[in-house]
């Protein structure tokens, strides 16, 4: 293994927990969800919610905690965004009703996306030797990709046995530590001049949110009714007029020259899709087996182990496989096995059984995605400008958050066309786990599908250009 000297361990160690905090608390709430939905008189489609109100704050705003890193320093963005976060942790853990819930936890969703743009910016400028670097993205992108499923597990015990607001709690001595640290650690970066891009900013994020809402609103009510198609009108226009003014913004928050390479390009959107699968399943697997197996939080976040344990395996494996096959091989197998077991998990019914209808998929997946993080996030940094790494960060995440979101809503909404179909049942409601699973796979498969169309002419170009220049 490289060595890595102790200031950047520890710089490494302050950018890894953020983005453990940050990506954990986008799911350490999804096995509570079912009490939560019980307690509160929650369907399940507005349940959602609960994961979208972070998320969407989270993704819609990662773009201009980019710029806001860029221009005041991303140090003291960092600090500033741990301390927010650290605050609507505990106000989270304090929510008495469902409405200060979701305000809380899009304030949490905010302040995450003001601290983690600088982590993968600052990541890039303390390793720039390119075997620390390899290694120090494979731990990131594995805390990434895992992240989630920790959150389950951890979520699932401590409902059980505690309550899920400790959840939120374990975040406020964490965040103390980090404040503390990041003055003694983490270097202040170069500060820019410029403004920031509001006009882009908002039309980007109330437009993801409209589109969101408009899907969760079609699971509940249907795709005939006035708000549902008045909110997916409202988000395609004001997605199309982000396009248009981040062209003519002198300084936006997403410089359309990051898509100049097909290389970037393709990973931004193939990261997106990925997620519109993958993390589906961290809502529908628990919503499972808490309500056709009849597991506990508890033993509903203890699932979660098999893939959480090879995705860490993984961890360990990748610099290696990379080293020996390079990105794009492993990528491709990746999302091939992960495919594999997303559609073997969803052949699931009311009569499966833990063992091994749903442990022995877990597993492939967890292999799948534990390969195909660290290639995603090479590619999304890749002949990056220092002057862009900010914004190429904060897309890479917004390809994660984003596809979470939005790929739940769509296939949230698949599960109710599929549940309200016929006379409730445990059976029915299998089945209509079964078929958003499935839609999962779908999802997954169409990010295999962009990897090869994007990547697989860049390869053959460059190795034409490197023919011809002998």
């Amino acid at each position: 293994m490289i060595s890595i000297n102790k200031t950047k361990r520890i710089i490494l160690t302050i950018i890894i927990a953020c983005q453990l905090m940050v990506v954990l608390d986008s799911a350490i709430m999804v096995t509570a969800l079912p009490e939560i939905g019980r307690t509160l008189h929650i369907t399940t489609a507005n349940l959602t919610w609960v994961q979208n109100a972070y998320i969407l704050a989270f993704g819609g705003l990662l773009l201009l905690g980019a710029r806001a890193g860029d221009i005041l320093g991303r140090r003291r963005m960092f600090s500033v965004g741990i301390a927010l976060f650290t605050l609507a942790s505990i106000l989270v853990g304090f929510a008495q009703s469902a409405e200060f819930l979701l305000i809380t936890r899009a304030f949490q969703g905010l302040a995450a996306a003001i601290a983690t743009p600088s982590t993968l910016a600052l990541l890039a400028v303390t390793f720039v030797e390119a075997k620390e670097r390899t290694k120090a993205i494979a731990l990131f992108s594995a805390v990434s990709g895992a992240g989630g499923s920790i959150g389950l597990i951890l979520g699932g015990i401590l409902t059980d046995l505690i309550s899920w607001r400790v959840g939120m709690f374990l975040n406020v001595p964490i965040g103390i530590a980090m404040l503390i640290m990041v003055p003694r650690y983490l270097p202040e970066t170069e500060k820019n001049t410029g403004h920031f891009d509001l006009m882009g900013a908002l039309t980007s994020v109330i437009g993801i949110t409209a589109l969101v809402f408009g899907f969760i609103q079609a699971a509940a009510n249907g795709w005939g009714k006035l708000e549902t198609l008045l909110a997916l009108s409202i988000g395609v226009v004001l997605l199309v007029a982000f396009v248009f003014i981040e062209a003519r913004a002198k300084q936006p928050i997403t410089p359309l020259r990051l898509f100049s390479s097909r290389k970037r390009s393709g990973a931004y959107l193939g990261r997106f899709l990925f997620l519109c699968g993958n993390f589906s399943l961290f809502f529908f697997v628990p919503q499972f087996l808490q309500n056709v197996l009849d597991f506990t939080s508890f033993e509903s976040g203890l699932a979660f182990l098999p893939f959480t344990g090879v995705m860490f395996g993984m961890m360990y494996l990748m610099p290696w496989l990379i080293t020996r096959f390079g990105n794009l091989k492993v990528l491709i197998a990746g999302l091939i096995i992960a495919i594999i077991g997303t559609s073997w998990l969803s052949q699931i019914s009311a009569d499966s059984q833990f063992f091994p209808q749903i442990f022995i998929p877990l597993l492939i997946m967890g292999m799948g995605a534990g390969m195909v993080f660290l290639p995603f996030t090479s590619f999304g940094l890749s002949d990056v400008d220092s002057r862009d790494s900010g914004a190429a960060s904060g897309l890479i995440n917004v390809a994660q958050q984003t596809g979470s979101s939005l790929g739940l809503a769509v296939l949230i909404t698949v599960f109710e066309a599929v549940n309200r179909s016929a006379v409730p049942s445990k059976q029915h409601f299998a089945h209509a786990i079964s078929v958003s699973i499935m839609g999962s796979a779908v999802f997954i498969t169409v990010s295999l599908v962009v990897v090869l169309v994007w990547f697989l002419p860049a390869r053959k170009a460059v190795q034409v250009a490197a023919r011809n220049a002998a």
